[in-house]
């Protein structure tokens, strides 16, 4: 016979929407305003904006809601296994009954310092010119050879080698290994980075200067590098440190060949992706920004082909045609000495016609100078004659003696010099004067 049960002993039968409101209400009174540290895992953005995810440890996992109000604040793109803190509110979802975390907010963990820094170094590089656009070099259309900096366990490695041996297999790659996370890296990556330099243009032609000025011949060490690719897989913002290095910045600054940096996902920015000539979003994009598909090519090159095929025939057609009209012309000759001869009359006649027609204009030029002569002659020598009787008179006003009639002498020294000034005499000078009608000596008896 069971025993019965006293009524403190009976259990409260509760609703169901009340006992979740219950467990709700204890919950906000003993926990919240809560911050949780943990991965995301399962993250959708909802059409109407909200934002569904798990956080999750090692040792277990708690469902979030973030509402658009809250994610329209962030200033990140949340990915699964990226390591978050958030501030929120537990509850209850009472149409499921199910433990749920309402985000107020979210940041990367531990981003705070690391993004400070990032831009800080930034900024200081931005200033320096090492971001201008004026620096950033085109792409080469078909590279000689591409150089690779990558991990050897990254799964970058395999996509980008993958990519390229599909488009552009006939490229060599040449790969230079380095570690792309930890504190080693970017030590590493400038190494590999030095290495694949000494393989381009400009790093075989300071070798040859140095092998020259040494006495040693200049060796080949494989194939010339026009692009290099710097690559590696998504993570957080400390994987991607090794990126955000200054010297790894300055190195990269001073390749003397293009570079693409493809590091992280498409939401991810490192200092080498500002530095690099150009940012690719993934791995596979930036390898397949350097590789044009071999099938483009070829298509261009038949393409190529047909033209020249097509430009032959119409040659060939053309000649053709030149050849049937001189074989036509030389199967004829008769005809051909036939139409030069009635040239050779034709030019004969207008030869003679164009003799008799000069010879005619000729006479009656002739016949015109001899009626014209007399007349030509006779107006000749009257303007000659006119012009005579001009100059007389303009000589006959020059003549000194008219002068002399007015009463004026014509002094001159025994020696037939002029005298025209009174210092040019002295006393007891003999003197002649030039009168108009004759000559007379004196004797100068008083001088200034």
């Amino acid at each position: 016979m069971s025993e019965l049960l006293s009524p403190a002993m009976v259990p409260r039968i509760w609703q169901v929407g009340a006992l979740c409101r219950a467990i709700a209400d204890a919950l906000d009174a003993r926990f919240n305003p809560v911050a949780v540290r943990g991965e995301v895992s399962g993250f959708s953005r909802a059409s109407s904006g909200h934002c569904y995810f798990s956080l999750k440890d090692e040792s277990g996992q708690i469902r979030c809601a973030m509402f658009r109000r809250a994610a329209g604040l962030l200033d990140f793109s949340p990915r699964d296994g990226e390591l978050v803190e958030v501030r929120g509110r537990l509850g209850v979802y009472e149409p499921r009954g199910d433990l749920q975390l309402i985000v107020e907010s979210m940041s990367r963990a531990g981003q705070g310092a690391l993004f400070e820094q990032f831009l800080r170094l930034k900024a200081k590089l931005e200033t320096e010119g090492l971001f201008d656009a004026a620096r950033k070099r085109p792409l080469p259309v078909m590279p000689r050879g591409i150089g690779l900096v990558t991990s050897l366990g990254a799964a970058a490695l395999h996509d980008v080698v993958t990519a390229l041996q599909r488009r552009v297999p006939h490229i060599p790659v040449v790969l230079a290994p380095a570690s792309v996370q930890g504190s080693a890296a970017p030590i590493e990556l400038m190494q590999a980075l030095s290495n694949l330099y000494l393989l381009t243009q400009e790093g075989r032609g300071l070798e040859a200067d140095l092998s020259r000025k040494m006495g040693r011949s200049a060796s080949d060490t494989g194939p010339v590098i026009d692009v290099i690719l710097l690559v590696r897989g998504g993570g957080s913002m400390e994987d991607l440190w090794a990126f955000n290095d200054e010297q790894l910045a300055r190195t990269l600054a001073h390749s003397p060949v293009p570079i693409v940096c493809g590091v992280g996902h498409e939401t991810d920015f490192t200092i080498a992706d500002f530095v690099a000539d150009l940012r690719a979003p993934t791995p596979t994009a930036a390898a397949e920004l350097v590789a044009q598909p071999r099938e483009v090519w070829l298509g261009a090159i038949d393409g190529v082909a047909r033209r020249l095929q097509d430009a032959v025939f119409r040659q060939i057609d053309l000649q053709s045609q030149r050849l049937d009209l001189t074989a036509s012309r030389l199967g004829r000759p008769s005809a051909l000495v036939g139409r030069q001869r009635l040239r050779l009359a034709s030019g004969a006649q207008r030869l003679q016609f164009a003799s008799l027609l000069f010879l005619k204009h000729r006479q009656q030029d002739l016949l015109r100078l001899q009626t014209s002569l007399p007349d030509t002659m006779q107006r000749s020598l009257e303007r000659k004659r006119e012009r005579l009787e001009r100059a007389g008179l303009r000589l006959g006003l020059l003549d000194p003696t008219l002068v002399l009639q007015r009463g004026y002498a014509w002094l001159t020294s025994s020696e037939g010099e002029t005298i025209t000034s009174v210092r040019q005499t002295h006393p007891g000078q003999p003197v002649r004067a030039t009168l108009s009608d004759g000559e007379v000596d004196l004797t100068v008896s008083h001088s200034p």
